[in-house]
């Protein structure tokens, strides 16, 4: 190893160490994880050298067992026994990830986890490896799976129920395959709709993806993970990880300390007092330090107020990182001191062993007590032991008759249908099958472009791995009648037949445009402008000139700026990524055959420059100007509704509800009490529909500026034709917090305004 050559730094670690030390916490085992371990855990980490130690904190890829290059696999995948033998009776590794690539059958996820796991319980460290897989809107890595709508989508159906269903079939599909182990959800706040990631999240709002969140992580392990069709869940990314100031994946945030608390820790507490078994951390830094070396985030926050006792997980090369790309290490041994001090419990290295070396080297020459590495193994034992796989390495690979069946296909189908989001209807929805269609755009012919990244590869761009009989939109439209026509138009960023296609146009009585966007993931999923690219907006501008009416159908991975094109389009669905069943979904929802109830979950900008969120602050008049003294009646009446396209919770249906009698059960409250909320909903039309009924609040006064309202709770609600019911929320006081000047969370006395479906009523909250 590359030995320390800088005095001063060398001074730095000695500080380092020494306040490492005295910080009790770091080298104590916490208590509640030792009453989850039992005997036979800790007799074995009693057993265990320093190497079986560091290998058990050890994440590496499957190229590195693989025969064949990294990221060059040799295909098809093989796994090289040496390299395995390297791994598990060398290096005592604890857990590998990854696929090789594309994705593989069940038959050969079967051979891979039997080779390594039959080699590990009777060789090296005899402890089972823990395998993680990205299945981030189904098993996305095997065959026949059933592929979801990725989760901006699951957070458009404001469905909790449905979402928890997802995540169970994602769950009996990961397990299906043998792995126990899976990285998701991510519970990041989407508030920067630059950053690639942005349709991985739950959407803007804090309350929206606790509930969705912890939808998810019931989904996937269920009231007890050891069950053999449940797998471990991994929140990502703590914390800040999509705020990049940049908007670009992987860059640095900037978050006050009560902005952190207040809207990007919340999801994540929910998910672990839900019982989330890891986390994985954010590759980028906060506030200057990046999370991977913060032992205030990791340890005194994570640890100490959150209260999680399972794996914290680093991300791709994320220790790497700190000496590569952050520069607050020298090298990887500094790297790595940092890091496990921090409170770093398994680093996914993930293509070599360096992280091994200098985790060795630095526990033998005392700069790590070996007590650190005993409080992170014990924590990994601990989650093999709750998926019972010291019991069962690997699971009955035959006992999974509904994976990929008919019934799993119809969930990830109704997850689409009330994803999708009608926010334009100038009576032109639904279409009866006897029109005479024209089908043009990008998104119209491509299964990639209704699922996004992480769809059988990385980046989902690969069509030779789309799964066998699902729809196109076109194809859907031509299934359910037969006058539907299919032109091409454009592409996503390229003119190919769009004055051919405006010609078509004259023989048709509606055209429906899918819009679209690529499909990638991560960094590559970065973007620099929202508009929709100058080709697509031609295409619509030239479609326009027919006369007929235009239905945009949006399959993209955020909101992207329709402004100046808008007001030619005369019906809006958003489908967001809909995932393999969308096809079929958009074309019933457009032919009437499924009634849209999906909502916004997020704020639809108007801007390029103003991304706002609805939870915006009073000050934030941006539909005037401001700084002038003389009235501004005239300006504001010119400008106003001009801040944002469509605003949070936003959907329209082919129904008409309405809402009546808004009731509190009382108009003053305790700090221990809970909001009764009474709300008479109607189904004012002949069709069947369905609701998402909102609660905001609104605090009048507050010690901080408080934000013009927040979401604190929602009810979806069915009702047949002309049908009303009586829908009630409850609400806890305690919901209404904020963290005040001191940094704590706080329910202060005072007004409050409630606003449930434009009702309003006041109400008071007392000491």
């Amino acid at each position: 190893m590359t030995q320390i050559k800088n005095t001063s730094f060398l001074l730095l670690l000695l500080l380092i160490v020494q306040a490492c030390d005295k910080k009790e916490t770091t080298n104590k085992p916490e208590k509640n994880n030792i009453e989850y371990a039992n005997s036979s855990i800790e007799t074995m980490i009693q057993n265990m050298s320093i190497e079986q130690k560091v290998g058990q904190m050890t994440q590496v890829n499957i190229d590195v067992i693989s025969k064949g290059e990294v990221y060059k696999l040799d295909v098809p995948h093989e796994i090289d026994s040496a390299k395995l033998d390297i791994a598990l009776n060398k290096y005592f590794v604890g857990s590998i990830l990854n696929a090789a690539g594309y994705p593989f059958s069940r038959k050969h996820w079967k051979n891979i986890i039997t080779t390594v796991q039959t080699k590990a319980v009777s060789e090296g460290s005899k402890i089972p490896v823990i395998y993680g897989i990205d299945a981030i809107h189904g098993a996305n890595y095997t065959v026949g799976a059933t592929l979801f709508p990725q989760q901006i989508a699951l957070a458009a159906t404001w469905n909790p129920t449905l979402v928890e269903q997802a995540a169970s079939i994602t769950a009996y599909d990961v397990s299906a395959s043998g792995i126990p182990w899976n990285f998701s959800p991510v519970l990041d706040l989407a508030r920067q709709p630059l950053w690639g990631r942005y349709y991985e999240t739950f959407g803007e709002d804090v309350h929206l993806a606790k509930t969705m969140g912890k939808a998810f992580v019931k989904g996937y392990q269920g009231d007890d993970p050891k069950h053999p069709q449940k797998v471990a869940a991994c929140l990502k990314h703590y914390v800040g990880y999509s705020f990049p100031l940049s908007g670009k994946d992987r860059t640095p945030a900037w978050i006050p300390d009560r902005m952190l608390k207040e809207y990007f820790l919340p999801t994540f507490k929910t998910a672990i007092d839900e019982g989330a078994l890891s986390i994985m951390v954010n590759s980028g830094e906060v506030n200057g330090i990046p999370v991977h070396a913060s032992y205030e985030l990791l340890t005194k926050v994570l640890r100490d107020e959150l209260g999680f006792e399972g794996i914290i997980l680093t991300d791709w090369e994320d220790i790497i990182k700190l000496y590569k790309d952050h520069h607050i290490a020298a090298n990887m041994k500094e790297a790595v001191l940092l890091a496990i001090n921090a409170g770093v419990d398994m680093s996914m290295t993930p293509n070599n062993y360096s992280f091994n070396d200098a985790l060795i080297e630095l526990v033998k020459e005392g700069s790590i007590k070996e007590s650190r590495l005993d409080e992170s193994v014990r924590r990994i034992l601990i989650a093999k032991e709750k998926l019972g796989l010291f019991e069962t390495p690997y699971p009955n690979f035959d006992n999974f008759p509904k994976f990929g069946s008919k019934e799993h296909a119809l969930q990830s189908l109704q997850a689409a249908r009330e994803a999708i989001t009608l926010v334009k209807n100038e009576s032109i929805l639904p279409l009866s099958t006897s029109t005479k269609i024209l089908v043009t755009g990008p998104g119209a012919n491509s299964l990639n472009y209704i699922n996004g990244g992480w769809t059988h590869t990385w980046q989902g761009d690969e069509t030779k791995y789309n799964t066998p009989g699902k729809n196109t939109i076109q194809e859907a439209l031509k299934i359910l009648s037969p006058n539907v026509t299919y032109m091409e138009g454009s592409g996503l960023d390229t003119n190919i037949n769009t004055l051919e296609t405006l010609k078509e146009a004259e023989n048709h009585d509606v055209i429906v445009v899918c819009l679209a966007e690529d499909p990638a993931a991560e960094g590559p999923a970065d973007i620099n402008v929202l508009d929709f690219p100058e080709a697509q907006q031609n295409l619509v501008k030239e479609l326009h000139k027919s006369g007929k009416p235009i239905v945009v159908v949006s399959t993209t991975a955020r909101p992207r700026i329709i402004r100046e094109i808008e007001p030619l389009m005369n019906a809006i669905l958003l489908a967001y990524l809909p995932g393999d069943e969308g096809g079929t979904a958009i074309a019933e929802t457009i032919f009437g055959l499924n009634n849209p109830s999906g909502k916004l979950p997020f704020t639809y900008p108007k801007y390029q420059g103003l991304n706002i969120t609805y939870d915006h602050k009073h000050t934030e008049k941006i539909n005037r100007f401001l700084g002038q003294t003389s009235s501004l009646s005239e300006y504001d009446a010119q400008f106003k509704g001009l801040v944002y396209q469509w605003d949070f919770g936003y959907g329209l249906s082919y129904s008409n509800f309405k809402y009546t009698e808004l009731k509190l059960d009382k108009k003053s409250y305790t700090q221990s009490d809970t909001l009764n909320i009474e709300v008479t909903l109607t189904n004012d039309s002949d069709i069947e529909g369905s609701e998402v009924v909102q609660a905001y609040c609104s605090d009048l006064v507050a010690s901080v500026t408080p934000s013009v309202k927040r979401l604190r709770g929602f009810k979806k609600i069915k009702l047949n034709p002309n049908e009303s019911k009586r829908v009630k929320l409850n609400i806890p006081v305690k919901e209404l917090a904020f963290v005040g000047i001191e940094n704590k969370w706080i329910v202060e006395s005072g007004e409050f305004t409630l606003n449930v479906g434009g009702l309003k009523t006041n109400f008071s909250v007392n000491e």
